[in-house]
């Protein structure tokens, strides 16, 4: 019984090892998580050129809603 009992942490660290190298020598999930890193960078960098081509023009619509919006609240001079 205490063979088996010491023999059983030889045991995981060598199929625990084991696991790790085999980790280590799959390449095939590799690929797989660069293309979703670039896809994510690529959208984000879409997100940014795109906000900063819009940026001038919803200032300025904005400036036109809220200029609008308090010129049409003054009172008409008597």
């Amino acid at each position: 019984m205490i063979q088996k009992i010491s023999a059983l942490p030889l045991k995981a660290y060598i199929t625990f090892s084991g696991f790790v190298r085999d980790l280590r020598k799959d390449e095939r999930g590799l690929s797989g998580v660069v293309v979703a890193i670039l896809l994510i960078l690529v959208a984000v960098l879409a997100i940014v050129l795109i906000w900063g081509f819009l940026q001038g023009w919803l200032k300025e619509l904005w400036g036109n809603i809220t200029g609008s919006a308090t010129t049409g609240l003054t009172p008409a001079p008597t």
